[in-house]
């Protein structure tokens, strides 16, 4: 008996020293945990995390950086059945506990042993998790462990009560990028989270267990049975009586996917615009762009950046519809000088039918390029089954129409005297097309290159009343190729001033003013003005605007001109502030001279002609605006591409319009020309700016120093680039051989007495997002 005491004895203290051994060693191993879980000061700091916010200079939030759709809110602003309701499910004993439930975590602990794996998290462990997702992590491992109960129990202790559960509800994720139950609430149910009745508030706090598994969107049947699981642990907890839980059990959801504005605001392109270039300043200088609650003062204003957007749309939108009608049948006919016109029409027609039936091949192709052909092709074993399979689909095919027929357009204002970006909208809208035609799109610019021909040959000294021969020409290039640029107009065989070559956008005239300058003059021009960016090819047809460039840059240029010469670099920020205010930074735009001013101011005079008598005269007939104002349009070959840029002594603006696949085109000569397309932008704009008191009409630029030239009352239509041999024939009759020029080997640029490009500052127009190539087209490049 005594021997079988002390063996019990023996083995109860063998047993007690083991449970303090395990006591000491896990003791031991918390204190190891404890510098590696977050501390105290990052508790704080994910309090009081903040998205930054770009403000424009009138004080309008244009935008906010968050890493997810999130509104934070007050515990107050959230329904009392929705915390009820996360109380009930997820911790019962929330308001009795320090952090860590002991009792419930020995109880799973002993279950999950049993085989019954069970969560014993309390809400702060699941808020701990929420919280620092990289610090603590999701995986199942001791480590993970005890960091969040080191962590739950600092919470505790940092945080009331009431701040806990705001702090839980404001981080808790929902699924499509939407985090916190107020974004939750709108997401699902189109609500703000204080009008959430109790079924709804049960749905939301159901998903907790698993957003995916208990999406309501796409798994109702699960999500209804998750919510009566809720409703149940509320009517245990006291939280809802079973009477109305029996009335409310069978109704079903009423979930609906409501997409929420996206975070970009007013001005989305230009906000994604600065977001790399912001997160790299943010880096240098140990912040955090989506949480520390920067404040960028941008250049932006948000009443011309709402004149542009609204400018953009309804004009666009307009110019859609004569697409549309134009391509929906064979024959061809100009149905009206109003764009607005063919929205009538458009009803009764079959967008595209005629240009789908026509280049049948295309779809074909496109349909190559969907990320749904690779799979069919493995699937099929033959590029034909693949291909037939998936025209078989028609949502995709139909989608994939849509999207290559939409047209898209981009626009951008600069004040000229500082660089100042005041307006600046990147496509039709930012949810359909994401791709920004402002700074990303480098498009051909037609005849809208053409000033930098001509002022080349101004600071050569070559005057504006210098005749040339208004007659068909070819150059015969080193490589002994011809090229013949021609004109819409037929040659008049007559002498022709230098300005009216530019006036009526004469491409004969402009090629034989750049041979004379020399290509090499007009790339270092250009590059000086602004246009320093894209590569610009040095060969001839560049004067007629055949090298891709930006829209931003292309504006830039046209504020350099009209600044008279003074280059400004783009800017776009003024300052950065942090959250109490204190200045982190300022910018200025970065200056030097890029042409002279007597050349600038004579340029300027020619590109009056362009409006009150060349291609741009609609500005004043149309839309009725006022004041001293120059610009030219640009129209590159096959109608591919639509430019307009008008320059006012306190503001430029430009637009271009086409299709991001250049293989669609706007089918009439007409309403492909950029006089009648892009130029309808930017005089809507303008039109709304005068309107709203903010365009100087007294303002004026320079007057010329030469004699005004003779008045010629019919405007001449833009000459549009044409192919070097055109499929029916050249577009003029020969009335006499044509001139012919030799061109000797090019040089890929010629100096010229003009400042160097400066060096891009950090957050300039061109640092912040480096452009990407442009979507995937054929480009109208003229061959030779």
């Amino acid at each position: 008996m005594n021997n079988r005491r002390r063996v019990v004895g023996r083995m109860a203290w063998g047993a007690l020293w083991a449970l303090l051994g395990v006591a000491l060693a896990g003791g031991l191993f918390m204190l190891l945990m404890l510098p590696l879980a977050p501390g105290v000061d990052r508790l704080h700091e994910v309090q009081q995390a903040r998205p930054s916010v770009l403000m424009s200079v009138d004080g309008v939030k244009l935008a906010e950086f968050s890493r997810a759709q999130q509104q934070r809110i007050t515990l107050a602003q959230v329904s009392p059945h929705v915390v009820q309701a996360l109380i009930a499910t997820e911790d019962a004993r929330f308001h009795q506990h320090r952090g860590v439930d002991v009792y419930r975590t020995l109880g799973a602990a002993w279950r999950t042993l049993m085989g019954d794996t069970q969560g014993g998290s309390t809400l702060t462990q699941q808020l701990a998790r929420n919280l620092f997702p990289e610090e603590i992590g999701r995986s199942r491992t001791l480590t993970r462990k005890a960091k969040e109960l080191v962590t739950a129990v600092r919470i505790e202790r940092v945080f009331t009560k009431p701040q806990i559960l705001e702090l839980y509800l404001n981080t808790a994720p929902f699924l499509y990028n939407v985090v916190g139950i107020e974004m939750a609430a709108r997401t699902y149910f189109d609500k703000p989270a204080a009008e959430l009745d109790v079924l709804e508030s049960a749905t939301l706090i159901g998903m907790l267990k698993g957003t995916h598994y208990y999406n309501p969107i796409r798994y109702p049947d699960r999500a209804l049975k998750r919510r009566n699981v809720v409703l149940t642990q509320m009517v245990r907890h006291g939280m809802l009586a079973d009477a109305q839980f029996q009335a409310l059990k069978d109704r079903p959801l009423t979930a609906q996917l409501n997409r929420q504005p996206d975070l970009m605001g007013d001005a989305p392109h230009f906000a994604m615009h600065l977001r790399k270039g912001l997160i790299a300043w943010a880096d240098e200088h140990d912040l955090n762009l989506y949480t520390d609650g920067l404040v960028v003062q941008t250049t932006i204003d948000s009443r011309l950046q709402q004149a542009a957007t609204q400018a953009v749309q309804r004009q666009a939108d307009a110019l859609q519809a004569v697409a549309d009608v134009e391509w929906s049948a064979a024959g061809l006919r100009v149905q009206s000088g109003s764009a607005q016109a063919y929205a009538k029409a458009r009803s009764r027609v079959q967008p595209f039918a005629h240009f789908w039936r026509q280049r049948p091949e295309l779809l074909s192709a496109w349909l190559r390029e969907r990320p749904e052909y690779p799979q069919a092709l493995k699937q099929t074993g033959s590029e034909a089954a693949a291909l037939q399979r998936l025209m078989a689909d028609g949502a995709l095919v139909q989608g994939l129409k849509q999207a290559k027929t939409r047209l898209e357009a981009g626009f951008l204002a600069m004040d000229p005297a500082s660089g100042e970006v005041r307006a600046w909208v990147g496509s039709r809208g930012f949810a359909q097309d994401q791709f920004d035609h402002v700074a990303q799109a480098a498009r051909q610019p037609g005849s809208t290159f053409k000033p930098f021909v001509y002022g080349a040959a101004l600071e050569s000294g070559i005057s504006p009343d210098h005749s040339y021969l208004d007659e068909p020409i070819e150059f015969v290039l080193a490589d002994r190729s011809v090229w013949r640029p021609t004109d819409m107009s037929e040659a008049s065989y007559q002498g022709m001033p230098m300005r009216e070559g530019l006036i009526q956008s004469k491409n004969t005239i402009t090629a034989q003013v750049a041979h004379e300058v020399g290509v090499g003059r007009i790339v270092a021009l250009a590059r000086a003005l602004g246009v320093d960016q894209s590569t610009l090819d040095a060969v001839p047809s560049l004067a007629l605007g055949t090298s891709p460039v930006s829209l931003l840059e292309m504006v830039n240029a046209y504020a350099s001109i009209a600044q008279l010469g003074e280059h400004h670099q783009p800017l776009m920020i003024r300052r950065i502030s942090d959250r109490h205010g204190a200045v982190l930074a300022e910018y200025g735009s970065q200056t030097r001279r890029a042409m002279s001013e007597a050349a600038a101011v004579e340029l300027i005079d020619m590109m009056r002609g362009a409006v009150d008598r060349g291609t741009g005269t609609q500005i004043r007939s149309r839309f009725g605006v006022v004041g001293d104002v120059a610009g030219k349009t640009g129209t590159t070959q096959n109608n591919t591409d639509g430019w307009f840029i008008l320059m006012h002594p306190s503001l430029v603006a430009g637009a271009w319009v086409g299709f991001n696949d250049a293989r669609v085109t706007m089918r009439s000569s007409h309403w492909g020309q950029g006089g009648h397309g892009a130029l309808l932008l930017v005089g809507d704009f303008f039109q709304s700016v005068a309107k709203a008191g903010g365009l100087d009409a007294k303002a004026k630029f320079p007057p010329s120093r030469r004699p005004p030239p003779p008045p010629n009352p019919e405007p001449q239509s833009e000459g549009a680039l044409q192919p070097l041999e055109p499929p029916e024939g050249p577009l003029m009759p020969r009335q006499a051989p044509p001139a012919v020029l030799e061109v000797g080997p090019l040089q890929p640029e010629a100096p010229a007495a003009l400042d160097e490009p400066a060096r891009v500052p950090i957050l300039s127009a061109h640092t912040l997002s480096p452009a990407p190539s442009p979507p995937p087209s054929v480009d109208p490049v003229l061959r030779r």
